[in-house]
């Protein structure tokens, strides 16, 4: 019987694509606007980005997040349309309308902090919770060419030009922002602290869903069918392979070394492909820090 997978036949077609990306963009801003609304705003744990602001102006005046979210964003959409284009700007206005409306959702209309009271837990605990799932949200959004505005598009616009990581552009930022939180009467020390313990874990876990989705391996095959095996890579896999001449100094043997450049995704197809040419093949298998060039990554100055 055929094996037949929807996601895939999804992304066959290019509105298949486009449905695909939107719902994985509402996700992820979903995701990250549930974590604010439950775990840290109701602990009073302010963390980086506009939402961060509106969270110290909901704190101090009881102006609702969503709407002073979609305030902030207003001015720096603007600044993102004219620098990263008119296709951004419609995905970031996407995301932004998504994120304010996912405030207004989850605080004003359903009440999730009252359904899931996380003020029950450590605060701690919270911040952990809390930070894991905005890196996630947001990772998810940024993977599907969108974004939940704010500082975010700052990083988007640093990151186009330079080779930096969008969660260490936006480690700054939220620096300034979480520290300027004291002014508010009900805002401790420690509830500065656990901003930063936000800060961090959300940094580690958006490079980790960011890059991992982007992760490469290098490939090295030593095997008396190199031949063989570099052929079906690269006309039934359509992966490019180089062929490296080495001398077995062990077997004092002339011997083919197939090195293959390949996505996480590619990675298993091409173990499999390699086993059934030569199950004895000898495969060494390194992750790399980057790669840059055609089908990969665009090096910037």
């Amino acid at each position: 019987m055929q094996n037949i997978n929807p996601i895939h036949n999804i992304k066959k077609t290019s509105l298949g694509k486009i449905i695909l990306q939107y719902f994985m963009i509402v996700v992820g801003v979903l995701i990250y606007t549930f974590a604010w609304s439950v775990f840290l705003i109701p602990q009073q744990i302010i963390a980086g980005g506009v939402a961060g602001i509106a969270s110290i102006i909901y704190i101090g005046t009881g102006i609702p997040v969503g709407l002073s979210n979609l305030a902030i964003n207003i001015i720096l959409l603007l600044i993102g349309i004219k620098t990263l284009g008119a296709k951004f700007g419609l995905n970031t206005i996407i995301g932004i309308l998504i994120a304010s409306f996912s405030f207004i959702l989850w605080q004003q209309v359903i009440h999730i902090e009252k359904i899931i009271d996380a003020t029950q837990f450590e605060p701690f605990m919270c911040a952990i919770i809390g930070a894991g799932l905005c890196g996630v949200g947001i990772g998810t959004t940024f993977n599907n060419g969108g974004n939940s505005g704010g500082t975010d598009i700052i990083a988007l616009i640093i990151t186009k030009y330079r080779n930096i990581s969008a969660g260490t552009v936006i480690l700054y930022i939220d620096i300034f922002i979480i520290a300027s939180a004291i002014i508010l009467p009900s805002m401790t020390i420690t509830n500065i602290v656990y901003g930063y313990v936000v800060m961090f874990v959300f940094t580690y876990v958006l490079d980790l869903t960011i890059e991992g989705n982007k992760q490469s391996y290098q490939i090295m095959v030593f095997s008396n069918k190199g031949n063989e095996i570099a052929d079906a890579i690269g006309s039934g896999l359509k992966r490019g392979v180089t062929i490296i001449d080495a001398h077995g100094w062990y077997t004092k043997k002339e011997q083919k070394v197939v090195m293959v450049i390949a996505r996480k995704q590619d990675k298993v197809q091409i173990m499999r492909l390699i086993k059934s040419i030569d199950p004895e093949a000898f495969i060494s298998v390194d992750k790399v820090q980057g790669v840059f060039g055609k089908n990969f990554e665009t090096l910037r100055s």
